[in-house]
């Protein structure tokens, strides 16, 4: 049943496990467009419900510190105290200002338990973001037992068809509850929408008994794992097959979907060739690609992307195209092809916070105009929540994106431990001043000679300017000895 070859057309999610990591790729097309991680040994904590301590009360910043039981303190701010969480499949909410007014130091106090949700991983340096409001997402619908209203998925254009869903989930919602009903709800009898609210109840009932039986601070309720959120919240009928290379975990698989969508069961695979999933498919090439700073374009253009801790430049460049026709058109075509690259390698690398596009100069306002619109178009596919400003005369966009988890490069990468991060290591010339200065001090009071042990590298670019080695010699009348070590790193550098 298993097919080894891609169908450009379709649109597949792959599992990749073993008893330490799963891995999900999600592919369109043919091409990855959206990849996940979770090792066992740091699973993620977004949507875990917990009884947490107030440890400090920010009244500055109209926020407070939770103790959760994590490595860090958790971020509580005013507004996650009276308003919903965030939810990309909730309405816009006209309410949003209404409890501007509200003082957090007069909603809690420092000492004080209190049922909060991650809504936001710890990225970085920051501790999770923590919200009082609590949703937990079943199939077909987010139940917020603290939150009385009910919010629709955009996604859901049919005015009938939303009508439909308002006034089933209206009809059957127990009072002083909230609902957001789910994109995958579109067209769903009635039945399968009641028989999720009833498992979202029962399961809120179950987590409010825990909640008595937790100590302070502590875990009273865990998100499902990568697999089975995957399942549950990607797996629709938009999805042509989902297949897993773990015998273990596609059990799990069907149970759960056998339960909760038998109606997709049939597209359930369990993978059985002989290569590894993920290199069958071209994954794992994809993935080396999705880690470099440079992305060609077809026409022989390419974008650069630097992720920074504030922010994340994209710097769009012809390259090697040069075009057929004037330089105007050539600008115009590569700036409109980076348009689609920049929006795949967003969604793929998953990156967000503020984004700046530098795309080509361009003289004309009309083109300017006919990239940003290109832009914007092409954003509207992306789940991910984005804000664009209007293109800037220098060719310049800002944009921000919303940020839940962490970056593919912070989820596969760390800081080099060579060059403390900053990605550059010193140039071979820097650092032969840098032996020159230090071989000034020491030669002095050396008897005969100094042993100058280098990297390979090093040693090579001595050899082609022995300039200022010899100056050194000649100047203390005293020999410097090259030894190149193979293990060294090119900063590494020891005198004997």
């Amino acid at each position: 049943m298993h097919s080894q070859m891609k169908n450009t057309e379709k649109t597949e999610i792959l599992i990749n496990s073993n008893p330490f990591e799963t891995r999900v790729a999600m592919i369109q097309q043919g091409r990855l467009v959206e990849f996940y991680v979770e090792r066992v040994k740091d699973r993620g904590i977004t949507g875990n419900i917990y009884k947490g301590k107030i440890v400090r009360v920010l009244p500055g910043m109209q926020s407070a510190f939770v103790e959760i039981g994590v490595q860090r303190t958790s971020f509580l701010h005013v507004s996650d105290i009276k308003e919903p969480p965030e939810e990309d499949e909730e309405e816009e909410d006209e309410e949003h200002q209404k409890h501007a007014d509200v003082r957090i130091q007069d909603l809690i106090k420092e000492g004080q338990e209190i049922m909060v949700q991650a809504a936001k991983e710890p990225i970085g340096t920051k501790g999770a973001r923590v919200t009082s409001y609590i949703s937990i997402p079943g199939r077909y619908l987010v139940f917020m037992p603290t939150y009385d209203k009910i919010a629709i998925s955009r996604r859901i254009s049919s005015e009938k068809e939303r009508k439909r869903l308002r006034e089933i989930v209206s009809s059957m919602r127990p009072q002083g509850c909230g609902f957001i009903i789910r994109t995958v709800c579109d067209g769903m009898p009635k039945e399968d929408i009641q028989a999720d609210m009833e498992f979202l109840i029962k399961l809120w009932n179950s987590i409010q008994k825990k909640k008595d039986q937790v100590r302070t601070p502590g875990l009273i309720w865990s998100e499902l794992d990568l697999t089975l959120r995957i399942i549950r919240d990607l797996f629709s009928k938009d999805i042509d097959r989902l297949v897993i290379d773990s015998k273990e975990e596609y059990e799990r698989a069907k149970k759960f979907v056998d339960e909760f969508m038998p109606h997709l069961s049939s597209r359930l695979e369990f993978y059985e060739g002989k290569e590894e999933i993920f290199d069958a498919h071209g994954i794992e090439i994809e993935l080396t690609d999705a880690l470099e700073r440079r992305v060609w374009l077809r026409s022989g253009g390419h974008i650069v992307i630097d992720q920074m801790e504030a922010l994340t430049a994209v710097d769009v460049n012809t390259g090697k195209y040069v075009g057929k026709k004037s330089s105007e058109d050539t600008i115009v075509k590569t700036n409109l092809e980076a348009v689609k690259e920049i929006v795949y390698q967003l969604r793929l690398r998953n990156i967000g916070g503020i984004i700046v596009i530098d795309f080509i100069d361009m003289a004309r306002a009309a083109d300017r105009e006919k990239v940003y619109n290109t832009l914007k178009d092409a954003l509207k596919a992306d789940k991910a929540r984005t804000n664009i400003l209007k293109i800037s005369e220098l060719g310049i966009v800002e944009m921000t994106r919303k940020r839940v988890r962490e970056s593919l490069s912070q989820s596969l990468c760390e800081p080099c431990p060579y060059c403390d991060g900053n990605a550059l290591v010193k140039a071979k010339d820097t650092i032969i001043m840098d032996i020159f200065r230090e071989l000034s001090r020491e030669l002095p009071v050396r008897k005969k000679k100094a042993t100058l042990y280098v990297s390979p590298s090093i040693a090579e670019r001595i050899k082609e300017d022995p300039a200022p080695l010899e100056n050194l010699e000649k100047k203390f009348g005293k020999k410097i000895i090259i030894k190149p070590v193979e293990r060294f790193h090119q900063e590494r550098y020891e005198i004997l």
